[in-house]
């Protein structure tokens, strides 16, 4: 039952991480090169993680 609470708030919270994760990879495309494709990947990948970290945070608090 924990874990489906947290991916409830997680899955609320995509919406809101995406632009947080846009801002970390412009800031990781200032000192190195990334490709659109990697820009992409890095941008879901940073805006699941964050949306999984507030989500726990959101339920234990």
């Amino acid at each position: 039952m924990q874990i489906v609470m947290i991916l409830v708030f997680s899955i609320v919270l995509l919406i809101f991480m995406i632009y947080p994760a846009m801002k970390i990879v412009e800031y990781l495309e200032k000192f190195i090169t990334i490709s659109d494709k990697m820009y992409d990947f890095l941008t879901v990948a940073i805006t699941i993680a964050l949306s999984l970290i507030f989500g726990v945070g959101l339920y234990y608090l």
